[in-house]
Parts: C-alpha cells; structure tokens; sequence
C-alpha cells in the first residue's frame, strides 16, 4: 500500500496532548472563592450603574443618599477582599449578604434587583467556598471501591435482619463487640 503512512506518522505528532499542569492564574482562581467575590463586586458595581442622581443632589438629599452611594461601594469593596484576602470570607461573605439586602431601601430597589441578587448569590457562593478539599466520590464509585466484596445471605441489607445483624444488635447491648460465626 503506497501512499499510506503509518498510524503513527507525522500527523499524529501534530496533536497536542492534554496538559496537567496547570497555569498561576488557574491555581489563583481556585485557590479562593472567586465566582463569589466576582458576583458580590458585580452587584455593587450594577447598583452604583443605576442610580440615577448626581452627587450635588445627593448631598443636598442627606445621609440617606448618601447610603445609596455608600452601599454598593462596600459591596464592591468587600468583593474585592473576598478575591484578594480570603482567609476572612465568611466575615466579608455574612457582611456582604446584609448589605446586598440593605440596598432595596437605599439604592433603587437594589439595582432594579439585578445587583442584590448578583450580591446575595455571590456572598452565599463566598459562605459556602471551602478551601483544600478533593474531589467529591459519588456514592456509585464508594460502592463500586468497598461493596464489592458483598456475599448474599449474610444480612448485610439494613433492611432484612439476618445472622450478622442479630449478633451486632446482641453485643451492642451487652456494650461488647461480638463477631458473627
């Protein structure tokens, strides 16, 4: 067969494997809660978007104008902690869901909503981050590592009582572990 190279040629050379390695942004953005800390600076920068009066009526309006500038600029503030310093997260995250929620009186219904939630969503995303943990096991990949070694009739269904299971109630009461036999 002229003309045909080998599976192995120089086509296949072109193709670029998967890389595992993994850039410094990449490691940066999960190494802390940034969807969240994005969201919750994303609201505050909405909500200060759409507030319509100028600073020079907003002073002569009084702190509660004042409040309507003051809150969406905490929320992007605290936003920001959140990507930069999250070993205080749950602080920022607690402060910036009261806040989101404080800027439907103060700040044109928080932004014709859009800013309050993009806020409430992102400081609840920043509670709930937790930092430095594996990969989840589903519970098909926990049975297919452990369960696999199951033998029928042995009782080992929570739901049928058999042999295994009356001695393990049995020395559970007496407070001694007993081994079936």
């Amino acid at each position: 067969m002229e003309g045909q190279e080998p599976v192995g040629g120089p086509e296949s050379e072109g193709v670029q494997q998967p890389v595992l390695v993994q850039d410094a942004f990449t490691r940066w953005v999960y190494g802390r809660p940034f969807f969240g800390g994005l969201w919750l600076t994303l609201g505050g920068a909405w909500i200060l978007l759409t507030m319509k009066a100028s600073v020079k009526v907003v002073l002569h309006i009084g702190m509660q104008g004042v409040a309507g500038y003051l809150l969406p600029t905490l929320m992007v503030l605290l936003g920001l902690l959140i990507l930069f310093s999250p070993e205080q997260r749950l602080f920022y995250s607690i402060t910036g869901v009261l806040i989101s929620m404080a800027t439907w009186v103060t700040s044109n219904l928080g932004g014709f909503m859009v800013g309050l939630l993009l806020g409430v969503a992102g400081s609840v995303l920043t509670f709930g981050w937790l930092p430095d943990q594996g990969r989840r096991v589903s519970r098909r990949e926990r049975h297919e590592q452990g369960g696999e070694a199951e033998r029928p009739g042995t009782g080992t269904d929570p739901g049928q009582p058999g042999p295994a299971t009356d001695t393990a109630q049995a020395g559970m009461v007496s407070g001694t572990a007993q081994a079936a036999q």
